[in-house]
């Protein structure tokens, strides 16, 4: 029941490491700005459905967030 191995773990074809720092930097960033983007969201919504602000209200919060998180996460 006990099974020793004597050979490679890994059989497949040699890891690409650099395309997979590609792909870990790409994920990294579309979670950020995926973050941003949904934070600002749903802070215009609490504004414009809770805080009387309205439609436009909730827009303009809305973009002045997603600006201002441009320019501090660049």
């Amino acid at each position: 029941m006990d099974d020793h191995h004597s050979g490679p773990v890994e059989l497949g074809a040699p890891m690409d490491y650099r395309e997979h720092e590609k792909t870990y930097e790409m994920f990294v960033a579309g979670s950020k700005w995926s973050l941003l983007v949904l934070t600002a969201l749903m802070v215009a919504m609490a504004a414009g459905f809770m805080g009387g602000a309205g439609f436009f209200g909730g827009l303009i919060v809305f973009i002045a967030l997603t600006a201002a998180g441009f320019f501090l996460l660049r």
